[in-house]
């Protein structure tokens, strides 16, 4: 997992009663966990929730961020004082013992404990963020759609993979279902009837499971009836990976180290904005039509879900991300190539969307044509191509320089 940026919640010095952010009282919730206390804790709570670190560093900057960290955890602890939810840190250097008999291996992640589960919190370290990420946690891992206005309200999360299935009742194959989605709570969602009006409105058979894929307009089926625990398990690790999808301040650096080979198609575009919705528009289309595509997969971002990250991706990247924008990213060094818009008042069709994704999937358009001429381009007019390299220090420019 990348290095964190921890954020608070605003303060509000003047906010109207009823409207006042949390602000840290100053008392400690967080504990330091230990040989001597982490069985107390894991029994303690329905909910423990870890921090796995390296020691408090010298360096007065690195304290300061430690310091965050830790700010955050105990802001959040407080917020969910009431939801019997445990906060703790666990030291990579003092408590290694600890570290291996609850299976953390990755310092500077956070894990959470329920019941017999551990899940790994692969998001933004920001109190407001994890705060909604463990209240999902403490939720049923499956919801239940019994009437009209719940299925209208499924039928509208369009975003998210979402998988439901009919059942007779809780003492049948549900079982099996109910267990499958615990692997994966909170970051697919599960849902179930035991409805026949709302089974026959999603073309359900008794035992039969649907998968939504994001954005999608029709399910698919898993393949036979009824279905193992470990049948659900294999067809959703088999596809989660949608054609689109959106990127999530809950489990962003998971999806950014979901990559395909080594890149990322990343469509910038505010959903809110008329020109970022009509693009949006247009990357449906193309997804829906190259769904079977194992290859294609286009990472989403919404600049207005991400304030803080958004003037910092657009000094890497060189855009300006108040205009929709698509390119394949290098992960590892954030080299980059955008297909150019800026010269067109309309939008690309989904056909010329096709044609530079088949470019880009063919390899005729990749980050490695840096120092290329336009002149040895295929097709010089249409592409533009960032160099990561400018984005670094100006010192180091000055260097290349000379």
């Amino acid at each position: 997992m990348n290095a964190y940026s921890p954020s608070l919640f605003p303060s509000c010095g003047s906010a109207e009663e009823g409207l006042e952010f949390p602000n840290f009282d100053g008392k400690d919730r967080v504990l330091d966990i230990t040989e001597r206390n982490y069985k107390k804790a894991l029994k303690r709570y329905d909910l423990l929730c870890l921090f796995y670190h390296e020691p408090v560093p010298a360096n007065k900057g690195l304290q300061k961020r430690f310091q965050m960290t830790e700010l955050v955890l105990e802001l959040t602890a407080q917020v969910l004082e009431n939801k019997d939810i445990g906060f703790g840190m666990v030291d990579a250097q003092k408590d290694a013992k600890v570290a291996r008999k609850l299976g953390l291996e990755e310092v500077g992640s956070l894990y959470v404990f329920k019941d017999d589960r551990v899940i790994e919190f692969d998001g933004e370290l920001s109190s407001d963020t994890l705060v909604e990420f463990l209240l999902d946690v403490l939720e049923d891992p499956v919801e239940m759609i019994n009437s009209a206005m719940e299925l209208r309200a499924f039928e509208r999360m369009e975003e998210d993979i979402r998988l439901i299935g009919y059942f007779k009742g809780e003492d049948s194959y549900y079982k099996a279902f109910q267990e499958a989605s615990e692997r994966f709570q909170p970051y697919i969602k599960f849902f179930a009837t035991f409805d026949k009006s709302v089974a026959k409105h999603l073309s359900l058979k008794m035992n039969e499971v649907n998968f939504y894929e994001p954005f999608m307009e029709e399910p698919a089926i898993l393949p036979g009836r009824p279905l193992s625990e470990m049948d659900i398990v294999e067809f959703v690790n088999q596809h989660r990976r949608a054609t689109l999808r959106k990127l999530r301040a809950e489990n962003m650096f998971e999806t950014w180290e979901d990559d395909m080979d080594g890149i990322h198609i990343v469509a910038f575009a505010e959903e809110e904005d008329p020109d970022g919705y009509e693009f949006l528009e247009i990357l449906k289309d193309v997804a829906r039509d190259n769904t079977n595509n194992p290859e294609l997969s286009i990472v989403w971002i919404d600049p207005d879900d991400f304030p803080l990250l958004t003037t910092y991706w657009e000094k890497t990247f060189k855009l300006d991300l108040f205009r929709p924008q698509i390119g394949v990213v290098n992960v590892t060094d954030a080299d980059s190539v955008w297909l150019d818009m800026s010269n067109d008042e309309d939008l690309p069709t989904p056909e010329e969307l096709e044609d530079w994704i088949e470019d880009v999937l063919s390899g005729r358009v990749n980050t490695e044509d840096d120092d290329e001429s336009a002149d040895d381009r295929e097709h010089p007019d249409s592409y533009v191509t960032e160099d990561s390299s400018e984005s670094h220090d100006p010192d180091e420019e000055e260097d290349s320089d000379d």
